[in-house]
């Protein structure tokens, strides 16, 4: 039987291009109890790590907003090489065209900025519920 595992137990992967969102989002997820993060400020550079490490990512927390290569963008191209991969977006945009486009790529949960600790774990025990089964 498979070992039952708790969102603390994967390993993550946060992308942001904002130093400070990225910070907060580690501090948010130590407090929770999580220990393995990893970090990129941009969707390029996240498709890089991946191809290059994807047995040190579990689930993605990403934002939509960024240089280089969106949120969104990143999405897409995640999809055609790790179609089941965990992906939750964070994002300002809370407009349900954005919710809709985003479901409509596969994003696995969707979370509003700013956003707590308790929204957060909320949407992380989702995710890691839905790797569980």
């Amino acid at each position: 039987m498979k070992e039952k595992k708790t969102f603390q137990d994967y390993k993550y992967l946060v992308v942001e291009d904002q130093k400070d969102a990225r910070a907060m989002c580690r501090n948010l997820l130590a407090e929770l109890g999580v220990t393995q993060v990893f970090e990129c400020p941009n969707g390029r550079e996240a498709l890089t790590f991946v191809d290059a490490a994807v047995e040190l990512v579990d689930i993605i927390i990403c934002d939509w907003n960024m240089p280089e290569m969106s949120g969104m963008d990143f999405l897409k191209q995640l999809r055609t090489v790790y179609p089941d991969m965990p992906f939750l977006m964070v994002t300002g945009r809370n407009d349900m065209d954005s919710v809709i486009e985003a479901k409509g790529y596969g994003v696995n949960a969707y979370i509003a900025k700013p956003y707590s600790s308790t929204q957060l774990e909320a949407k992380l025990r989702v995710v890691a519920h839905r790797m569980q089964e």
